[in-house]
């Protein structure tokens, strides 16, 4: 299959139908093919047994030798009809899968508050393979079912029409079993699915935490939450699995009493002679046709419920309005990276944790934004990169409003490594070179190294069992916090964006390395826009500029000098972060051991 944009894929079950309408024809008119060449059998079958009843030995055997000639066409009719409308339900699903994952990544916080991550895995896995059932192996089964009937019920009624008034007389017991059912598979399978979700997103939250759970020594309670979710999951599955158990019984049965009328009225007519052998036998086959599709109705109407509680689940997601969305304007031809950020405001709720926030930062030059745990520095952060949605008029890149520019200008012009470093399940290199092409070509490895390098992380990296090829393990759990954090901001160099945002890359990292790190982050600032969010001194002071927070509101600003000359809340900083680095020298050094008695 060629590869297309996913925002190129059309949405929707009918516009996904029409989308695909050329392969369902196409397998609706090999199916049609096989009915006819079925039907054609079913008189060829009369022809024989008659000709065998009256000992016509040739013309039986001609008969014979036509019906397994026209058998084999529709058997290859019939494998070519499910492989053109089951490509057709997988096509489905591998485009709907990506407009799944396109759409995820477009949507922000606010969702994914309201939907956990196990419950969206269970939408993308189950609920989807209910949709590419309900458009391949359920739309097969429709339009084969729809033309058997019509094919069987063509040669019935050629052969006796009062005989085929009496086979259907348990049709209309058929329709309403199957309208009554049909209401209630999908209310049940809704539920099934939804228990799926929750039960999903247990399991991810307890494997993702257990190191917490092993820590508190609370796997009994872990297994009692995950005991109660599964016992959910366990009560709306057995309500489907009842429906849909009842189901079949009921519809076998009344087909058997339809059975039980066609033997004992087409016996009669074979009597009076109002029918040869043959006749019965051909409407005999030509009803086992037909009995299929009447079995079916309660197995398609289960795929067609399932399929239509799977798609009213996944449109939750497809629906969502993302919270950030692309601006206008065409992406500048180039980019200098000066950021002006105007009065800017932003709330969680009803709690202000940005307020009027105000600050310029020339192109190739560093700022620090320094303040205290919960003083709106990492909000800023995610708000200049437009993680969040970024109030329109409040953040300005080379004096346009980063609001009316493409998303992928802002994101590849302001990189942000976070705090809370995200590493993917594989190598060391392709999590520094997650930005690359080609993260295992030669070329692209030795930029990788140039970072790690330049992040300080490059002999950690060589010393781990496989070095650069070490596998990281979940959410990077092989590596310690400062190797995470390391690695991350390797990640962002390579990317080598026009504005480098740091959010606070000092918080798990030990002083010497500390050192290393601020003299490559002014390596940086050299080349480019650097927004260093801190709360040491240290690094804030290597910056051309320092902005301090307090509760959301820019408190002071200028040099380290100027600040420290102020005596406001900055100066309290250096001078505590002064103490403690003394402190700590003086108890590392040999004379402030204690001297033993002798």
């Amino acid at each position: 299959m060629v590869k297309r944009d996913p925002s190129t894929y059309p949405v929707g079950l009918g516009a996904q139908f029409r989308h695909k309408l050329p392969l369902y024809l196409t397998g609706a008119a090999l199916l049609a093919a096989q009915q006819f060449l079925m039907a054609r059998r079913d008189f060829l079958v009369k022809d024989a047994v008659d000709a065998a009843v009256k000992a016509q030995s040739s013309e039986a055997a001609h008969a014979a030798l036509l019906m397994l000639a026209v058998s084999v066409g529709a058997a290859i009719m019939r494998v070519f009809s499910r492989v053109t409308i089951f490509t057709a339900g997988r096509n489905v699903e591998y485009e709907l899968r990506a407009i799944l994952l396109a759409r995820l990544h477009k949507l922000g916080p606010a969702f994914f508050r309201k939907m956990p991550t196990g419950d969206i895995m269970s939408r993308a896995t189950n609920d989807l393979t209910q949709v590419r059932l309900l458009l391949g192996f359920g739309l097969l089964n429709v339009v084969g079912s729809l033309f058997a009937f019509t094919s069987a019920l063509y040669v019935m009624l050629h052969i006796s029409k009062k005989l085929t008034l009496a086979a259907l007389l348990t049709m209309p017991a058929l329709m309403l079993v199957t309208r009554s059912f049909s209401t209630k598979l999908f209310v049940r399978t809704r539920d099934n699915q939804e228990a799926i979700g929750a039960m999903s997103d247990r399991v991810l939250a307890s494997l993702a935490g257990v190191r917490v759970v092993r820590s508190f020594a609370l796997e009994a309670s872990e297994m009692a939450a995950f005991t109660s979710t599964n016992q959910g999951y366990l009560e709306k599955s057995l309500a489907l699995a009842k429906l849909r158990g009842s189901m079949a019984p009921l519809m076998g049965a009344i087909s058997s009493v339809g059975v039980l009328i066609v033997f004992w009225y087409g016996g009669r007519l074979v009597l009076e002679q109002q029918m040869t052998r043959g006749d019965f036998v051909s409407f005999w086959l030509a009803l086992l046709r037909l009995t299929w599709p009447m079995l079916a109705l309660g197995f398609v109407a289960a795929i067609v419920q399932r399929g239509r509680a799977g798609y009213d689940r996944l449109r939750a997601i497809f629906e969502a309005i993302p919270e950030v969305v692309s601006g206008p304007m065409p992406s500048p031809e180039v980019v200098r990276g000066a950021i002006s950020v105007k009065d800017l405001t932003f709330s969680h709720g009803a709690r202000k944790v940005v307020d009027g926030v105000s600050f310029e930062v020339e192109a190739g030059s560093s700022l620090a934004i320094v303040g205290r745990t919960g003083s709106g520095k990492s909000t800023i952060a995610t708000l200049l990169a437009r993680l969040m949605p970024t109030p329109r008029g409040s953040v300005l890149l080379d004096g346009v409003d980063i609001c009316d520019l493409p998303l992928d200008t802002v994101r590849a012009s302001i990189g942000y490594a976070q705090q809370d470093a995200f590493l993917f399940s594989t190598t060391v290199a392709r999590n520094i070179g997650y930005s690359l092409d080609d993260p295992d070509s030669p070329a692209a490895f030795e930029t990788i190294r140039a970072a790690a390098a330049e992040a300080e992380v490059l002999n950690e990296v060589l010393s781990l069992p496989d070095g650069f090829d070490t596998v990281v393990g979940e959410r990077g759990v092989q590596l310690s916090g400062g190797q995470r954090q390391r690695v991350a901001l390797a990640r962002a160099l390579v990317r080598e964006p026009n504005v480098l945002v740091l959010d606070d890359p000092l918080s798990a990292v030990d002083a010497k390395t500390e050192q290393a790190i601020l003299a490559a982050i002014e390596r940086q600032a050299a080349r480019r826009t650097v927004i260093l969010i801190t709360h040491r001194v240290a690094a804030a002071r290597r910056c051309d500029a320092i902005v301090v927070l307090e509760q959301g509101r820019v408190v002071e600003r200028g040099t380290h000098d100027e600040l420290v000359r102020a005596g406001g809340i900055y100066a309290s900083f250096a001078e505590e972060q002064q103490l403690e680095e003394d402190l700590a020298t003086f108890e590392a050094s040999p004379s402030s051991q204690p001297v033993g008695l002798s």
